[in-house]
């Protein structure tokens, strides 16, 4: 069983920075992708970041400039850095593994509250 337990969420002001991570535990064949999600109330949910095997990123574009996503391979770890942080930010951050392969799976962490003060 795959396990994702993401850390580091929390309140902040607007202005300030947070450092998410996630670290993925389990039977995990191949790793395609890592990458951080959001999801604020009454809103659908959205791709933050997401860091794919060949290093490659990509960022969504409300937070692009702002957030920068880094992976440890060694210990399957994916971290979030987010800086100049808006009231907007404010979400459950969720954490997502992408398994390499056509029957690869997909696999979501629990979530981590962000809530940005004005």
């Amino acid at each position: 069983q795959v396990q994702l337990v993401e850390s580091g969420g929390g309140l902040v002001q607007a202005g300030g920075s947070l450092r998410l991570s996630c670290a993925a535990s389990g039977r995990i064949f191949s790793i395609n992708a890592m990458g951080w999600y959001r999801q604020a109330p009454g809103k659908q949910r959205e791709l933050v970041a997401a860091i794919i095997n060949d290093g490659s990123t990509n960022y969504g574009k409300s937070v692009k400039g702002r957030v920068t996503i880094s992976r440890d391979n060694g210990k399957n770890m994916v971290h979030l850095q987010m800086d100049s942080l808006k009231p907007e930010d404010t979400a459950v951050y969720y954490c997502n593994v992408e398994e390499s392969g056509a029957g690869g799976m997909d696999y979501w962490g629990k979530g981590t509250l962000v809530i940005v003060s004005s």
